[in-house]
Order: C-alpha cells, then sequence, then structure tokens
C-alpha cells in the first residue's frame, strides 16, 4: 500500500484535471447535443500560450493572459463553427467540430514547427516538490483536486442559482421551448462554451506543471480521456463527468503502480465498453424516453 500511495495521490491529480476538461464535453452536449471535438485541442492551446507567455511577461500577466486567450478561442470556435450551423443537420456540426479540431492542430503546427515546446518557466508554488505521508510529490498533486472541487461547487452554483444557469437548464431540457419562451439561445450556447474553455484553461495550466514540454498532440489523449470520462458518467451530468474523472485517473495510476504501464490506456477504454454494456446511459446519465 506504501508503494501504491504515490500513485493514488497522482490518480486523484490527474483526474481532476480530466474532470475540467471533462465539464466542457458534458456542458456543450447537455444544450447542443453536440461532441466538441475541438475541445482538446483548445485545451493543448492552453497549454502552448501558458509556454510562451510564461517566458515573455510576469507570471502575474501571463496566467490572466493564458485563461483570457483560452475563453477567446472557445467564444470565437463557437461564433464561426458552430452558430452558423445551427438549424443544420447534427451530422454538419459534428464534421465542423472534426474540422475545427483539424484546424488548431495544423495552426499550432505551424506556430511552432511541429516542435514540441519545452515547459521553462514552471507555475511557482504549485511546482515545488512536497511530502505527503513519506511520499514525495509536487504540489500540484494537492491543489488540483481541491481546485477543482472548488470549481465545479460554483459551477453548479451558478447553474443553479442565477440568471443565466437556469437559461442553460432551459435550453438543456428542451431548446425548442426555451427559444419559444424567450430564452437568448446564442448567449447561453457562448456562455456554455466560454466557462468549458475557461476550465480547460485552469485544466492545462495544472497538467503541463507536469510535464517538461507541450506538443500539437498534448490535447489529443487528454481530451479524448475526459470525453470517455463524461460518457462513462452520464454524458450531460457534471456530477457524472466528475466522478467519471476521477475513477479513470485512479484506475489509470493504479494500474501503473502495479507495474502494468502498458494497459492503462487499454483498461480506460475496456472500463467505458463495460460499464456502457451494463448502464447506456452511464452512471448518473437519464433515461431518455421518446414520446410517439
Amino acid at each position: 500500500m506504501q508503494e501504491l500511495f504515490p500513485y493514488l495521490l497522482n490518480g486523484v491529480s490527474v483526474g481532476g484535471q480530466y474532470a475540467l476538461i471533462a465539464i466542457g464535453y458534458t456542458l456543450v452536449y447537455g444544450i447542443l447535443r453536440l461532441i466538441n471535438f475541438a475541445h482538446g485541442d483548445v485545451f493543448m492551446v492552453a497549454g502552448l500560450v501558458m509556454v510562451y507567455a510564461t517566458t515573455a511577461m510576469p507570471m502575474y500577466l501571463a496566467l490572466p493572459l493564458v485563461i483570457a486567450a483560452t475563453v477567446v478561442l472557445g467564444f470565437v470556435i463557437e461564433r464561426a463553427a458552430y452558430k452558423p450551423l445551427r438549424t443544420a443537420p447534427r451530422m454538419s456540426l459534428m464534421i465542423s467540430a472534426i474540422g475545427v479540431s483539424y484546424l488548431i492542430q495544423n495552426l499550432a503546427f505551424y506556430i511552432t514547427g511541429g516542435v514540441p515546446q519545452p515547459v521553462t518557466t514552471p507555475i511557482p508554488w504549485i511546482s515545488d516538490d512536497i511530502l505527503v505521508l513519506g511520499a514525495s510529490t509536487k504540489r500540484v498533486t494537492i491543489v488540483t483536486p481541491i481546485l477543482t472541487i472548488a470549481l465545479v461547487v460554483l459551477l453548479v452554483y451558478l447553474i443553479q442559482k442565477t440568471k443565466i444557469g437556469m437559461a442553460m437548464r432551459a435550453a438543456a431540457r428542451d431548446f425548442e421551448t426555451a427559444q419559444l419562451m424567450g430564452v437568448k439561445i446564442n448567449s447561453v450556447i457562448s456562455m456554455t462554451f466560454v466557462i468549458g474553455s475557461f476550465l480547460a484553461a485552469v485544466g492545462a495550466l495544472l497538467y503541463f506543471t507536469n510535464y517538461p514540454s507541450v506538443a500539437i498532440t498534448s490535447g489529443a489523449m487528454p481530451g479524448l480521456k475526459a470525453f470517455v470520462a463524461a460518457v462513462f458518467g452520464g454524458i450531460g451530468s457534471i456530477p457524472g463527468a466528475v466522478v467519471g474523472a476521477f475513477v479513470i485517473g485512479l484506475c489509470e495510476e493504479v494500474i501503473k503502480g502495479l507495474g502494468y504501464t502498458t494497459f492503462s490506456d487499454a483498461f480506460t477504454f475496456a472500463l467505458l465498453i463495460v460499464v456502457l454494456c451494463v448502464k447506456p446511459t452511464g452512471l448518473f446519465g437519464e433515461k431518455v424516453t421518446d414520446k410517439v
């Protein structure tokens, strides 16, 4: 157990980072019934902006810039790639999302030359080494789950207690009826992308603190695993996305701790298949009944 403890710590930390990305998937799906395949690449862009910003300016300016740039990118993607297709078939939206993903990757390739960008200026304090019950780890490992839970609580409060949150719940329940009742759908959807991009930026700041470089493909696997976490927990459910992310993060790290690193990714997707076979809507997903 003592040998597995550092892996359990890492699992909770990685799970928190996956959760911040997964919430973006589940929010967009809850309203638009769209899987935003570009979300992992938004996460990657946040990492690249962090690398460039932290080397060019003081940290107190660089970190807000990373979050602001990522939020603007999410807003622009929604307005340029998804808003014009609001009344188009759902397949058109999905193709547009895939196109945006490849566009972002190719733009990142052009800017970086395809060379991974080193994280030369780590974020102070959270990148310091500490001891937890005799295990050496970075402070970000402890900060991540705490910050993730705090942000989720704030998000739940926003959705349950504010006017924009009420509009988001109305749009998620019945998109067309919400429009007829005067809900400003475009504003609601834009806010959804802004929130998702903000959380992805925070996740990137935490995630890349543990990695030496950021590549144009750095968002692919975290984005895919966060999507798996969202589906695992029940796509459209914020608590489900968070629980699914922590479960996947813990399982991955425990498998690595047991010496089966090669199979950690495979286990994640195998677990998803098993859960979907038993409960297709995910752990917290609601069963949808089609009315005739």
